[in-house]
């Protein structure tokens, strides 16, 4: 059983990939800003941190915004790797309030426990703490800029109408998705081959992927993005009926690059399904 992520990261493509990333339209957006060239924090720390401060400036309720990094401090106390998750917890919500420096530094070291929630091996291996996470000045403006950054993308390009999106049914059923698992076959979206995964926003005709790379999307990127569409269309979940387009949002380049769906070959789509999400 894979997520979508690393199920895209390990099926081996044709030259190019299956949706080629120079097939995207792309926007240069400018607001005159160079970037540091230099962070001391993870990139994957960094990325999350600029997904779910934005979510959680946007309006989202801050418990919801943070909710897989939660999920994983609880996983850490459960495997004492830290004593208590609600006295870790509390302290750091308590310090978000926008993007300031304070608010990005207690995010940064909430979002380490991420890998708790996704990939608890690998959180035990890598002998780390969230007491290690300390972005610096440089750090911090380069977060802040990124999620001023996506503020004026989700004005331009529609308001987020979901983030954090999952594919289950419309209506969620534990024993239905143990009976996929054990038959290999199907819960809404998912498949006994992916089982997990959850896509970043949203917008009324746009499923976006935020990526805060240094280089273009390559065709692991955008096989995840075809991923995620497809699975969106088999959750029977009615937010997915109106998205006819795919999209990566890179706030670090601040570049968008989004492709019309009706491009897609019919056989291609068919391809995805049967042999790499593997629908029985």
């Amino acid at each position: 059983m894979f997520s979508v992520t690393k199920r895209a990261d390990s099926v081996k493509q044709p030259r190019g990939g299956y949706l080629n990333p120079s097939w995207f339209d792309v926007d240069v957006l400018s607001d005159g800003i160079t970037l540091n060239d230099t962070e001391n924090v993870n990139p994957s720390i960094v990325g999350t941190a600029v997904d779910y401060l934005t979510r959680f400036n946007n309006g989202k309720d801050i418990v919801d915004a943070f909710d897989v990094s939660l999920r994983g401090a609880f996983r850490a106390e459960s495997a004492k790797a830290i004593k208590s998750a609600e006295k870790v917890i509390e302290p750091l919500l308590k310090g978000i309030k926008g993007v300031d420096d304070t608010s990005i530094i207690s995010a940064c070291k909430l979002v380490y426990f991420d890998v708790w929630f996704r990939n608890p091996i690998g959180a035990m291996a890598a002998q780390s703490n969230y007491t290690d996470v300390n972005p610096d000045k440089a750090t911090c403006q380069n977060i802040r800029t990124m999620i001023n950054r996506a503020t004026e993308f989700f004005n331009i390009y529609g308001n987020i109408t979901s983030d954090g999106f999952t594919f289950e049914p419309e209506k969620p059923n534990d024993k239905a998705y143990e009976n996929m698992i054990k038959t290999k076959g199907s819960y809404g979206g998912y498949t006994y081959m992916v089982s997990s995964g959850d896509g970043d926003f949203l917008t009324a005709d746009t499923l976006w992927d935020f990526k805060v790379s240094k280089s273009k999307p390559t065709s692991k990127h955008t096989l995840q993005l075809l991923m995620y569409w497809i699975m969106g269309q088999h959750s029977g979940q009615k937010k997915y009926k109106n998205i006819t387009r795919i999209g990566i949002f890179n706030p670090r380049l601040n570049v968008v690059y989004k492709y019309d769906m009706k491009k897609v070959p019919a056989d291609l789509i068919q391809l995805v399904e049967k042999e790499i999400i593997c629908y029985p």
